[in-house]
């Protein structure tokens, strides 16, 4: 490389270092500030590039995303004077990049620990005010709006907007969730109880119905049944006396058959009978003839 290739490519480095440290970059996640020998000189830079002064200047830039800050379990006391354990986190972002560093130097961790402390006295003073059963389920959500609101007037003064504070569960002490679920426990034991006997009180209700439907349904059907057997008896009487006006004769034949019938089946069955008896008449008869 010749002396005048060497003088160009230094000369090319030392331009490139130049324009390098006289610029700077705002991206669309960044917020900057540019300072003047340690003074602010200006807050508000939109995504661009921008002249600075060497050694004279220098800029900080801070994130513009929203951040998320967990804070560690706290123990709360509710309006009964009972413990409870909060685990939250906090949604926020810079707002003001001017503001946040005049207030903190620009060191996020000691915002972070400012508004850990803002958060953590709104929701004590909340949940002092609110019972048990409305910190765990009843009115969470209020809560949390009402804590967001109040903490973010708050931080605003960090240059630092709020944009939202959720809690991500909320426990009992082990003494206490150990009362609490005896107590639960007796108290849905109880409530099986309850329900147990009204299930048995219906239940004999609906036995005694329907026993006494069946004794109704069997009476009904005795009844027909008799109906039935009388009128069928009524014509089976009418039928025998039909036939025996058309031919008395013939009929007490065949009724004196069956009687034979039915007296001689069995060769056990002993009859004692006068020979005049009218129940050997077609035997006389038939003799006769």
């Amino acid at each position: 490389m010749t002396n005048n290739a060497r003088f160009g490519f230094i000369l090319l480095a030392a331009v490139a270092a130049v324009i390098y440290m006289a610029t700077f970059i705002v991206h669309e996640r960044e917020l900057a500030i540019k300072f003047r020998l340690g003074e602010i000189v200006e807050a508000d830079y939109p995504p661009g590039i921008y002249a600075q002064i060497p050694i004279i200047n220098n800029v900080l830039k801070f994130d513009s995303r929203i951040l998320t800050m967990d804070t560690p379990s706290e123990r709360f006391l509710t309006a009964e004077k009972k413990n409870v354990i909060v685990n939250s986190f906090a949604k926020w972002r810079i707002d003001d990049p001017k503001t946040f560093y005049t207030a903190t130097g620009g060191d996020q961790r000691q915002a972070i620990a400012r508004m850990a402390s803002i958060i953590n006295n709104e929701l004590k003073g909340k949940i002092a005010s609110k019972t048990m059963r409305e910190v765990i389920s009843g009115e969470r959500d209020t809560i949390m709006r009402e804590v967001t609101d109040k903490a973010g007037v708050k931080i605003k003064d960090l240059g630092i907007k709020l944009i939202d504070v959720r809690v991500k569960k909320v426990e009992l002490p082990e003494n206490v969730s150990n009362n609490v679920y005896r107590r639960m426990a007796t108290e849905r034991q109880t409530v099986a109880k309850e329900f147990r006997s009204r299930g048995e009180e219906q239940a004999k209700k609906i036995r005694a119905n329907a026993d006494r439907q069946r004794e109704e349904i069997l009476a009904e059907a005795y009844r027909k049944s008799e109906q039935i057997r009388g009128e069928g008896d009524a014509t089976a009487a009418k039928t025998y006396a039909d036939s025996f006006n058309q031919d008395r004769e013939f009929y007490s034949f065949t009724r004196s058959l069956k009687a034979y019938e039915t007296s001689f089946g069995n060769n056990q069955d002993i009859i004692l009978l006068s020979p005049d008896s009218d129940f050997y008449k077609f035997f006389k008869e038939s003799k006769a003839k």
